[in-house]
């Protein structure tokens, strides 16, 4: 990407509940704008040299969460990437306006069942790593929603092809860009 699209572009950060594809349309998004892909859990586990489930195991939760305070606040670039991020990053206190005064954010959603069928075979949650996997889901989708619905845009990965995804994501993002610019 050249220096002057890089002064120009803000961040675009991708949020939203484990399993609706933040990560896939990050990546898809990020190639067709020419822009860096940063997938925060990725960041996160490769500073920390251990996985997301060992440092949930290790450490506990809320040292996870601070990782991803500090990743949003200071580690990851100031313009220029699509950036996936864990599904509650957005959902501790004060972070979704921090993540809008960095850019620009689009929730992701999913239906309930569609979640449920995406995470079930992923053990590499450690969130779901419970006893009633289903029951979790249902209980964070309740507390989490309302804050992701906070964000610049929502966005249903349901039923929808990849293009279309993708490409709501990008018309949304370079309408920010143009009302950001003025």
């Amino acid at each position: 990407m050249s220096d002057k699209k890089n002064q120009s572009y803000r961040n675009l950060y991708l949020i939203g509940f484990m399993g609706v594809g933040k990560s896939h349309f990050a990546r898809l998004v990020a190639k067709e704008l020419e822009c860096d892909f940063i997938d925060s859990d990725q960041e996160i586990s490769k500073q920390e040299q251990c996985s997301i489930p060992e440092i949930f195991e290790k450490y506990g939760e809320s040292y996870f969460r601070d990782l991803e305070r500090t990743f949003v606040e200071s580690v990851h670039p100031e313009g220029a990437c699509v950036i996936a991020c864990g599904g509650g990053l957005a959902v501790q206190e004060g972070m979704m306006e921090l993540l809008k005064s960095k850019g620009f954010v689009v929730a992701l959603f999913a239906s309930e069942e569609s979640i449920i069928e995406r995470t079930s075979k992923n053990k590499n949650r450690p969130l779901l790593n419970v006893e009633n996997p289903e029951d979790r889901i249902k209980r964070l989708l309740d507390v989490r929603t309302p804050i992701y619905l906070q964000s610049d845009l929502s966005i249903s990965t349901e039923g929808r092809t990849e293009t279309e995804v993708t490409q709501s994501i990008i018309r949304a993002y370079k309408k920010h860009l143009r009302f950001w610019e003025q």
